[in-house]
């Protein structure tokens, strides 16, 4: 009987032993990440790397790496005029590529909808090589299991072998420092900073929907997004020494308001928050008053750079 129980202790002992190996062995899945807890991102809007028109220096007073940026003041909002002369406000970020960058949204298989509390994931910020204040929206497939935020990166995705398929749908979503602020919107819109994963850590953007936007897909890269054209005038004429956007636009007497004329506003089927800009003379500012006043005026230079203003005001 003795010789019986240690036997049966033995095989308990040799079973709880085998137990704890194979759990060991066990492949652990991957944990979701707490956005309330993550690390985030530093973004610098400014740098020689990441800006065009604004690029900060010893004395324009640009904010520092990863600060606040207000967009309703300063540089970053302009008071302009529409094809038929009413008066809008649009803000200014920045020279864009005509190419957009890959935004990534999760979606459950056999789901319509993205997965809920998931943040979408980008894979450029501003200073990037790639980066693009305008997103190519590309579908991922996760399994049907699939925890919220438990993929933060493209690599994860990459990693993990999710299915990737390519739509038609662009958004302007300008990643900015955290705090940044931009209150002007159109059709309702909050002006309240998204939340999204950049290679693991936390970014921020800001979203402008006051017109969607679609380009087919190219077979290879990212849809090129819908230009618009502007007509814009300097304090001092591009040819001339101190020209062109160093200068800054010309405005009526004590006001705000420029001469600018966008040649679309939202509710035209041919909007784009990306303008192309033609620059006219500025002896005409005060002739130029609507679109057709401006196709009239002396253009001194044309497409000279593709711009990120959204209009956010229509009056």
């Amino acid at each position: 009987m003795r010789h019986t129980r240690l036997v049966f202790a033995a095989a308990v002992m040799a079973l709880l032993l085998a137990s704890c190996s194979d759990d060991e062995m066990m492949p652990v899945g991957p944990t979701p990440v707490d956005p309330n807890t993550a690390q985030k991102v530093s973004v610098d809007r400014f740098s020689s790397t990441a800006g065009h028109l604004f690029v900060r220096d010893a004395s324009n007073g640009l904010p520092g790496a990863n600060q606040p940026i207000n967009f309703d003041s300063g540089p970053f909002i302009t008071r302009g005029l529409g094809p038929n002369g009413q008066k809008v406000a649009y803000y200014n970020f920045d020279v864009q590529p005509l190419e957009s960058a890959p935004i990534y949204v999760l979606f459950r298989e056999g789901e319509n909808a993205p997965v809920s509390d998931q943040l979408n994931i980008v894979d450029d910020i501003p200073g990037d090589t790639d980066y693009n204040d305008f997103w190519n929206v590309q579908k991922v497939t996760v399994p049907a299991d699939y925890v919220a935020n438990t993929v933060t990166s493209l690599q994860e995705i990459m990693d993990a072998g999710y299915g990737i398929e390519k739509t038609d749908i662009i958004v302007n979503c300008p990643v900015v420092p955290e705090g940044s602020t931009a209150a002007l919107r159109l059709n309702g819109e909050s002006p309240e900073l998204t939340r999204g994963w950049y290679q693991g850590k936390l970014v921020f953007y800001f979203n402008f929907s006051e017109k969607s936007l679609h380009a087919t897909p190219p077979a290879s890269g990212f849809s090129h997004v819908p230009l618009s054209p502007i007509f814009v005038t300097f304090n001092i004429n591009p040819e001339m020494t101190g020209g062109g956007p160093a200068s800054g636009f010309v405005t009526e007497p004590g006001s705000m308001q420029t001469h600018n004329v966008t040649s679309t506003v939202p509710s035209d089927a041919s909007y784009s928050p990306l303008w192309s800009v033609n620059v006219y003379d500025n002896a005409l500012f005060s002739s130029v008053m609507d679109l057709s006043t401006a196709l009239s005026a002396t253009i001194l230079a044309s497409g000279v750079a593709n711009v990120n203003c959204p209009i956010v005001s229509i009056q």
